[in-house]
């Protein structure tokens, strides 16, 4: 099975007190900064939406968010554009993606020091229903690849793997760790 679109989400440790206001000036400065990889064009504000996108910075290749979908608060990337190499290398540069930008986000003096990493939980999907269908077939195909890329991660720590079964949904996967990890811990696992 080919993994394209790899969407990753990491959730916020106590969402209640975070005020994603300060994002709109932080977005606009990483488009005129260009800081990623992407080409990022635009900012959108989905705050009005209950348990929705939140605030978008969009991309051509790909767009980050801090995103409320279901209520779980949480710094998402989502590669838009097809990527080359493994299955593996595909869930290592989305992972990388979605927690450099974590970082800058719980570094940056503006949200105050309210934005962070919950050090426990990640979410992947894939944003192609046509390649990754949410049925078994594709969970049984993709979890070895999945456990694969959870023992690099988490460098041997034990996880637990939860399939998101609603065959409507994006076929996802919620990866909780046995233990905490900060954001650097994770890169610095995934280099």
């Amino acid at each position: 099975m080919t993994l394209q679109h790899v969407n990753v989400k990491l959730l916020v440790k106590d969402p209640a007190g975070v005020d994603l206001e300060p994002l709109i000036p932080i977005f606009h400065g990483w488009i005129q900064q260009q800081v990623f990889e992407e080409l990022l064009l635009d900012v959108a504000d989905y705050r009005h939406v209950p348990a929705g996108p939140g605030v978008m910075v969009i991309g051509l290749q790909a767009d980050y968010s801090v995103d409320n979908t279901d209520d779980r608060l949480g710094v998402r990337y989502n590669r838009k554009a097809g990527a080359e190499g493994s299955n593996q290398d595909r869930l290592r540069q989305a992972a990388r993606a979605a927690l450099t930008s974590f970082q800058r986000l719980e570094s940056d003096p503006r949200l105050g020091g309210k934005l962070r990493f919950n050090g426990q939980d990640l979410e992947i999907f894939i944003n192609d229903r046509a390649l990754a269908p949410n049925n078994p077939a594709t969970r049984e195909a993709a979890d070895p690849e999945l456990k694969q890329f959870a023992q690099t991660l988490f460098q041997g720590s034990g996880y637990s793997l939860a399939y998101e079964s609603e065959p409507r949904r994006l076929f996802g996967v919620s990866l909780k760790a046995a233990r905490a990890f900060s954001v650097a811990d994770l890169l610095k696992n995934l280099a």
